[in-house]
């Protein structure tokens, strides 16, 4: 499983105007709204704020990968967005977080879930491919970073 499975440029986006964590998963799963890959706009916000509060996703280095599983889709769902003034994501290493990745998966497919989150955990580890993230001026530009990210896994 590729990244490109799971994301596309309608699901990029690059100057997040959120402040706050509630705030951040509301702007994302509005990207996955609207690309039509997602429907119940409130059950999965939900589903991700019940898993932040089990603990918070934001991995350090200013990186979070909001996920969770809902009974609605049957394919694995991310989004990207990214923060310039960065956000209190309540990290593990208590920075601020700018990098966003969210991933919504089938209730019913745990390994899928898995699976995605090992990938997308597993590029976002490498200090580089988090530079160019951050520095990258457009959806496309971003698209492109992931593609070549996947070329190497």
């Amino acid at each position: 499983m590729k990244i490109s499975d799971f994301l596309d440029e309608s699901l990029i986006e690059v100057d997040l105007q959120a402040r706050d964590k509630r705030g951040v998963i509301e702007e994302m799963v509005d990207l996955m709204v609207r690309a039509g890959k997602i429907q119940n706009r409130e059950k999965v916000v939900e589903v991700l704020i019940e898993r932040e509060d089990l603990g918070s996703t934001g991995i350090g280095q200013g990186v979070a990968i909001p996920h969770g599983k809902v009974e609605e889709v049957s394919r694995a769902v991310g989004a990207f967005g990214r923060s310039k003034a960065g956000v209190d994501f309540k990290a593990l290493d208590n920075q601020g977080v700018y990098l966003f990745f969210m991933l919504i998966a089938p209730k019913s497919d745990a390994s899928m879930h898995l699976k995605c989150l090992a990938r997308v955990s597993r590029l976002l580890k490498d200090e580089d491919f988090r530079r160019r993230l951050r520095e990258a001026p457009t959806t496309e530009e971003i698209m492109r970073i992931f593609t070549e990210g996947d070329k190497k896994l």
